[in-house]
């Protein structure tokens, strides 16, 4: 059967690299594909001198991968420096692997399987996923489409996939654990209103650092605030003008709930960390910057974009057993403890 102008538009839209490959008898095109692409091409007068190299190496483009940034609810995946770190991870981790990148929204609402048909090309190599506000059923669609595949920001124990993702439970604990050491005290949380598997297992460390230090979970304040600055310093001031004691210290899902609540804390008066000592996770470049400097548990994000990216390379055109990688965190020491 005959391709179609379009098809075949689509097919050499693959950075021309298909082209490239099946002139080089590289692998990842079979030799039917390369023989009806060349043919194909031949007869619609594709000129082959249009096939791009890397300027810098000299190696042919590999193809398009697909960044997609999926969004439930929008409280967590923002606009922040975070995912912005982790998208120039990746964005640099595909010009190293020689690929071109493409990136695109998805929202909760949409019909999911329909999008993806109209947005997935014949240039998609792999699909790098943000599953940071995903479920598990949010998944499947996306497993459905039989292309080589890497999840971000998450982990689901029953979907086998290949899976990058923070040591949420380790950084918390580090958090945990320096803060009661250097306060003697019962820690609190601060905990955002959203639940996403990030913050799940960020919980897990902060509660496994509790039980460490011989101190009952139960004790433990818990506050849940939204999971952005403003939202976090609202429910904060609500809780204290309440008239609740606030706990001597915290642990704080994320930076900007920490610094949230530290402006409501110090708006009521209480002097961080002589009075309450705080601690948050993901280490923004505001966190710096605050009064007092916020201690916080650093993520290497653009690192972990990087590590996406060449654990996609490595199983486009190879089958692999599916890893679960998850990137260590540091304490980073300031001045709210």
């Amino acid at each position: 059967m005959s391709i179609t102008a379009k098809e075949l538009s689509q097919i050499l839209h693959l950075s021309e690299a298909a082209v490239s490959m099946a002139l080089r008898g590289r692998p990842g095109v079979s030799t039917a594909t390369r023989k009806r692409v060349l043919e194909e091409a031949a007869r619609q007068g594709y000129d082959f001198g249009r096939i791009k190299e890397d300027s810098t190496s000299g190696t042919a483009v590999m193809g398009t991968l697909y960044f997609i940034i999926y969004r439930k609810h929008g409280a967590v995946v923002a606009d922040t420096p975070f995912f912005s770190q982790l998208s120039q991870g990746i964005d640099t981790g595909c010009r190293m692997q020689h690929y071109y990148l493409n990136i695109f929204y998805l929202d909760e609402g949409e019909d999911i399987e329909l999008r993806l048909k109209q947005t997935i090309h014949f240039d998609c190599r792999g699909i790098l996923l943000l599953g940071t506000e995903m479920r598990e059923n949010d998944l499947l669609p996306f497993l459905k489409l039989n292309l080589p595949l890497v999840v971000l920001d998450t982990y689901f124990e029953t979907l086998q996939a290949d899976y990058v993702l923070i040591n949420n439970v380790q950084g918390a604990y580090l958090a945990t654990d320096y803060l009661i050491s250097h306060r003697k005290s019962q820690p609190g949380y601060l905990r955002s209103s959203y639940a996403i598997n990030n913050f799940k297992e960020r919980a897990d460390g902060f509660y496994k650092a509790v039980r460490a230090h011989g101190m009952s979970t139960a004790k433990s304040k818990v506050h849940l605030l939204s999971p952005s600055l403003e939202g976090a310093y609202a429910d904060m001031l609500e809780i204290l003008e309440a008239g609740e004691d606030p706990a001597s210290c915290y642990f704080a899902d994320n930076d900007l709930i920490a610094c949230g609540a530290m402006k409501a804390m110090k708006e009521r008066g209480f002097c961080i960390p002589r009075d309450i000592a705080v601690i948050g996770f993901d280490d923004m470049p505001d966190a710096a910057c605050m009064e007092p400097a916020l201690t916080t548990v650093h993520v290497p994000k653009q690192y972990m974009g990087e590590a996406a990216v060449r654990r996609l390379a490595q199983i486009i055109g190879q089958k692999q057993t599916p890893l679960k990688l998850e990137v260590a965190t540091a304490l980073v020491k300031r001045k709210s403890v």
